[in-house]
């Protein structure tokens, strides 16, 4: 590995190989073309996330939810509709199914990290 000397004097030969701006780092300040990028994409605010447990139970188009436990292998099932009468059109869907999944739980272990069930959605 070269001494940073060394490298300054390879440098120097090489010459005009230089960039004369240098590269933006991470805590540089992002350039104006790139906000007026974000601003300018109408479809990110459009889409709904491509994760189906990420939306909100309004924007779902699936009919029947399932939620279901790796652990204790339960499955549970519920119509769209009645998951909205439940909590309502903005919750999001793995919040509900969760706690679906955590008011009929069956292993009690009296430990915080153990207790529950392991949600698998469908």
């Amino acid at each position: 590995m070269p001494t940073p000397k060394q490298m300054e004097k390879m440098a120097a030969i090489v010459g005009g190989n230089l960039p004369a701006t240098p590269t933006p780092g991470p805590a540089d300040e992002m350039p104006l073309e790139y906000w007026q990028a974000v601003l300018n994409d109408a479809s990110t605010d459009a889409r709904p996330s491509g994760n189906p447990i990420q939306q909100r139970l309004g924007d779902i188009q699936r009919h029947v939810l399932r939620v279901s436990c790796r652990r204790c292998a339960r499955t549970i099932e519920i119509p769209k509709a009645d998951a909205i009468r439940l909590a309502g059109p903005q919750t999001v869907w793995k919040d509900l199914g969760q706690r679906l999944l955590d008011d009929t739980c069956q292993h009690r272990t009296g430990r915080h990290e153990e207790d529950g069930c392991w949600p698998s959605f469908e």
